[in-house]
C-alpha cells in the first residue's frame, strides 16, 4: 500500500453504549453509520463501498439506500474491522470504489437477535474440543494462556496489573462502562470465572457499534474533520481452535499482521506514540507487547508492572479503558480503532498529547486472526 494514501474522515460509535434493549441489530449498524456520516458531512449517496461483520454487506447497503461498487462480508471475529479497513484501502487505491463506509452493530449485552455462540457437534470444536469442556471464551483464552504464564515466569498479578491499569484510563472516560478505581486485590477477589481468569480480567458484555469512513488522502482535506491517515496495514490466520496453535506463548497471526503492517508504514517501534491491543481478557496485551515488538518475549509484565503503559507512561495503551472497562459488544477492534482515530485527531478523553503515530492491533477469536492498523495525523 502506498503510504498515506487513505485517510479516515468520519468516525463515530452509536449514540448510546451499554445496555441498548430497544435496538436490533440493523438499528445499531445503522445508528452508528448516520453518525460517522454526519461526522463527515456525508450522505447515504455519497458512498460507494460498505464493508461490515456480524450483519451482511447486502443488509447494510439495503437498509442504508446505498448502491456500492465494492462490498466486504470479511468476518474473522473481533478483528473484522481493521482487515476491513485494509481491504477498503486497497480498494480505493485500486478504484474499485472512493468512499467506504465501515460498520459495526452487536446486541453483546441485550441479545437483540443474536444466536449465541453455540457450535454444530459436527463442527472442528464440537469433535475436537466441547468435549473436554472447552465451550466458551474463558474456558478457551485459558488453554494458551496457562502455558503462557508457565513459560514467562508471569503471575495472576501480573494479569490483573492490566485491569486496574485499563480501569485508570476508564476513570477519563465520561462513555466507560465501569469508572470506578480498583485495585490488584479487588481484581484478585472478584469472582472466579475460569482459572486463571477472575471476572475483572474478563471484558465486559455490552450493546454498541460504530463505523468508519475512508477515501482517498487527496479527497480526505475537503472533509470537515481533521484526517486521519492510514500508514500501514497487516492481517493474518492462524487456526480456528485454540487448542492447535503452533505455539502458546506466543500468536503466530499477531506476528505476521504486526510485521506486514510496520514494514507498509516503515517506521520503528520507537515512533508509536499511542498503542491499541485488543484485550477482551488480560493477558491479550501481554501478548501483543511481545508479538508486536514493542518487547522482548519475557518483559511484557515488567512493562505494563512498571507504569509504561499507564496515564503518563511512554506508551499510552488502550487509552479509552479497553474492552475490560470501556466497553466490549463481542467484537471489539472497531472501538479501538475509533479510539486510535479519536487520539490522532486530538479529541480524545483521555488525550495523549502530541501523538502522532498510533497502532491499532486486534484479534479474532481465540488467536484465531488479527488486523493490524497503524494511524498517523500527519498530512502526506
Amino acid at each position: 500500500m502506498k503510504q498515506k494514501s487513505v485517510a479516515v474522515v468520519g468516525a463515530a460509535e452509536t449514540t448510546r453504549l451499554g445496555k441498548i434493549p430497544d435496538q436490533s441489530l440493523i438499528g445499531l449498524h445503522a445508528d452508528a453509520a448516520l453518525n460517522a456520516l454526519a461526522d463527515a458531512g456525508l450522505k447515504p449517496s455519497d458512498i460507494d463501498g460498505v464493508a461490515t461483520a456480524g450483519e451482511s454487506p447486502v443488509a447494510l447497503a439495503h437498509y442504508l439506500g446505498i448502491t456500492p461498487t465494492w462490498a466486504d462480508g470479511t468476518s474473522v471475529g473481533g478483528c473484522s474491522f481493521m482487515l476491513h479497513v485494509r481491504h477498503a484501502a486497497a480498494a480505493i487505491n485500486e478504484g474499485l470504489c472512493k468512499t467506504v463506509l465501515i460498520t459495526h452493530g452487536e446486541s453483546g449485552r441485550s441479545r437483540v437477535g443474536a444466536s449465541g455462540f453455540a457450535r454444530a457437534p459436527s463442527s472442528l470444536m464440537g469433535q475436537f474440543e466441547m468435549p473436554y469442556g472447552v465451550t466458551s471464551p474463558p474456558t478457551m483464552f485459558t488453554v494458551p494462556v496457562l502455558r503462557y504464564l508457565k513459560a514467562r515466569g508471569y503471575t495472576v498479578e501480573d494479569l490483573a496489573t492490566v485491569a486496574v491499569i485499563q480501569r485508570e484510563w476508564a476513570a477519563k472516560n465520561p462513555r466507560a462502562s465501569f469508572k470506578d478505581p480498583i485495585t490488584v486485590d479487588d481484581v484478585l477477589n472478584s469472582p472466579m470465572i475460569a482459572w486463571p481468569f477472575r471476572m475483572l480480567m474478563c471484558c465486559l458484555v455490552t450493546d454498541g457499534g460504530g463505523a468508519l469512513i475512508l477515501t482517498s488522502a487527496d479527497r480526505a482535506k475537503d472533509f470537515p474533520r481533521k484526517p486521519v491517515y492510514v500508514l500501514g496495514t497487516g492481517e493474518s490466520v492462524e487456526t480456528p481452535l485454540v487448542s492447535q496453535m503452533e505455539d502458546f506463548t506466543t500468536s503466530k497471526a499477531f506476528r505476521v499482521s504486526g510485521k506486514k503492517a510496520f514494514d507498509e508504514a516503515g517506521i520503528a517501534h520507537s515512533d508509536v506514540d499511542h498503542l491499541m491491543i485488543y484485550d477482551a481478557f488480560a493477558h491479550l496485551p501481554l501478548y501483543g507487547l511481545e508479538d508486536l515488538g514493542f518487547v522482548e518475549r519475557g518483559e511484557a509484565a515488567a512493562f505494563v508492572r512498571e507504569r509504561n503503559t499507564a496515564i503518563g507512561g511512554r506508551l499510552p495503551m488502550n487509552t479509552n479503558g479497553g474492552g475490560l472497562s470501556y466497553m466490549h459488544s463481542g467484537m471489539y477492534g472497531m472501538y479501538a480503532l475509533q479510539e486510535s482515530v479519536r487520539q490522532m485527531r486530538g479529541i480524545a478523553p483521555a488525550q495523549v498529547e502530541g501523538a502522532k503515530i498510533s497502532v491499532c492491533h486486534g484479534v479474532g477469536g481465540m488467536f484465531a486472526a488479527a488486523g493490524t492498523v497503524i494511524f498517523s495525523n500527519e498530512a502526506p
